[in-house]
């Protein structure tokens, strides 16, 4: 009995068909890189604003006075929140008064910033935060801002698995990249910081959901190690330039709404690419649909300028006509026993993977004084993260992989508070550290992820852990906010979760060098849990070649 690698190989691995759907799937990952981190730029504060005063007859020495002067960590600074009362620097100015020599300044009345704000522009011309003053009273907002958006992935995450299983790979992956450009250009117009959430909502419905399918997809098409090197390092390194590429355009876009309207009108590029990428062949026959995944193969070796066989899925391993009958959703992920425990300790891990990432790649692209420099450098530590990730699913086990990033990832954690504030460099350098060993880690979970589970699960069970860990990055704003009060508790936080994680990695199955199972018995006789020091499971399942040359 063939397995669908085994039914397909004479194709090869590597030919014009892989080829195009390797690079065009890259493509359609990039967004989900700048769309990730967009809000680092659009929810930041500038440096220096404080109350306006609106153009009333002030003398020059008044106008200098009307903001009060506090102490702000040692420094004397003008007050962010309050000014004297308008009204009566007003009438001591008309009679005269000089502020400091007739009139002591803390006797005065204050009063809030009544008449808005005026915002330093020698970073930004425009945010958010400057377009609905989000500050002082109304600054709670802007980690409700993230959190929204992650809310949106979270939702999004959750439906778009369910769909795929049912409906398709490639109809939720154009429905994800249609939902995330629409909406980011709609967010364009937005009148009310109301209105914006409500946008940026629906943009993270399709934000990381088209990532995840188009992982999928990948990883069902291709085979051996292309299959790996997509699944590791292709789709990864694609997010990794769409991360870049967002730091560069926004130093030249300094403007909210300019940015918005740049990174979204060039999705509509992919449009055209629905008839070009295909439907997954192995969702096709999980459904029962062989003459359709036979013809999507046939067109496969006229690409590759092969001769397919006469009848390709004949002895394949898969009961199409039960699947066909069947539907499965997310519920079938904790109905039996070895598959409950499976994505029990998958969601775990994943939680941390993504609560580290992202407060650690948030946090991060604060720690230089320009951030358009600090954004860089944290999608820059991401490449050699991603290649490390790449080499250890080609040549390690990977349960060890994920159980030894997360313990380097939290080590540096726990020494960064210990670090005194005149070695900034050292800081920055500890959390890169651990931001290169969670991005590898975060990079890992995704693809072992995919080969755990059967065909006809696989997505739902991907978007299901992929919701779960959307709950860790929806926690990261109020979690960096905590340091306002305790500096070392994100960190400790942090810390302890990856370590309790990597204890939970232990028992999770292997799937190193096995195939992708196609069905749920085929996961059961991979997927028994057994001591943590064994590094593989044996099944009489045929292994899938990962050795061979690219």
């Amino acid at each position: 009995m063939k397995n669908y690698a085994d039914a397909v190989a004479f194709l090869g691995q590597w030919g014009c068909f892989q080829q195009t759907v390797f690079l065009l799937l890259c493509a359609s990952i990039m967004p989900n890189g700048y769309g990730a981190f967009i809000l680092i730029f659009l929810t930041d504060t500038p440096s220096h604003y404080y109350c306006l005063v609106p153009d009333v007859n002030l003398t020059d020495k008044w106008r200098e006075s009307v903001i009060p002067i506090t102490v702000v960590e040692g420094n004397q600074e003008q007050s962010r929140c309050s000014r004297y009362r308008l009204d009566v620097v007003k009438n001591l100015s008309a009679q005269g008064f000089i502020p400091g020599r007739d009139i002591n300044l803390t006797d005065l009345e204050q009063e809030d910033c009544v008449d808005g704000w005026s915002y330093s522009k020698d970073v930004y011309q425009s945010t958010i935060v400057t377009q609905f003053d989000l500050v002082c009273s109304e600054q709670w907002k802007q980690p409700v801002t993230t959190t929204i958006f992650f809310m949106g992935v979270f939702c999004g995450s959750f439906f778009s698995g369910h769909m795929s299983d049912r409906y398709g790979r490639k109809p939720v992956l154009f429905l994800t990249i249609g939902l995330q450009t629409a909406f980011t250009f709609a967010q364009v117009f937005s009148t009310s910081w109301i209105m914006f959430l409500i946008l940026l909502f629906f943009n993270g419905l399709g934000q990381m959901s088209n990532f995840v399918a188009a992982l999928v997809l990948g990883a069902e098409i291709l085979t051996g190690n292309i299959r790996v090197l997509y699944s590791s390092l292709g789709s990864n390194l694609s997010f990794a330039i769409g991360y870049m590429v967002l730091p560069l355009c926004a130093y030249f876009l300094r403007d909210w709404k300019s940015l918005l309207l740049v990174l979204s009108v060039p999705c509509l590029v992919f449009i055209p690419l629905w008839w070009v990428i295909p439907e997954s062949p192995r969702w096709l026959l999980s459904q029962g649909r062989v003459e359709e995944a036979e013809a999507i193969v046939r067109k496969a070796a006229k690409w590759n300028k092969v001769q397919a066989p006469r009848v390709i899925f004949e002895d394949c391993n898969i009961n199409a006509s039960k699947n066909e009958k069947e539907k499965f959703n997310v519920f079938d992920l904790f109905r039996r026993k070895i598959i409950r425990t499976t994505t029990l300790l998958l969601c775990i891990v994943s939680f941390t993977v993504s609560a580290t990432y992202y407060s650690v790649s948030y946090n991060t692209a604060q720690l230089h004084v320009d951030p358009y420099i600090s954004c860089f450098i944290s999608a820059v530590v991401e490449i050699p993260a991603y290649f490390s990730s790449w080499m250890a699913l080609r040549y390690l086990p990977r349960r060890l992989s994920v159980v030894g990033t997360l313990i380097l990832a939290a080590m540096p954690l726990y020494f960064v508070h210990l670090v005194p504030g005149n070695l900034s460099g050292l800081s920055l350098t500890l959390e890169m550290v651990s931001k290169y060993f969670i991005t590898t880690a975060f990079s890992l979970m995704f693809a072992f992820t995919t080969e755990l589970y059967p065909t006809v699960l696989r997505n739902t069970a991907t978007a299901t852990t992929s919701t779960v860990s959307r709950m860790g990055s929806c926690i990261t704003p109020f979690l960096l906010s905590l340091s306002v009060y305790y500096n070392y508790v994100p960190y400790i936080t942090l810390a302890s979760l990856a370590l309790l994680s990597a204890f939970a990695a232990l028992f999770l199955p292997e799937s190193f060098k096995q195939p992708l199972p196609e069905s749920i018995q085929q996961m059961h006789q991979r997927g028994r849990i057994k001591c943590p020091c064994i590094t593989g499971n044996k099944t009489s399942v045929p292994v899938e070649p990962l050795d061979g040359p690219l």
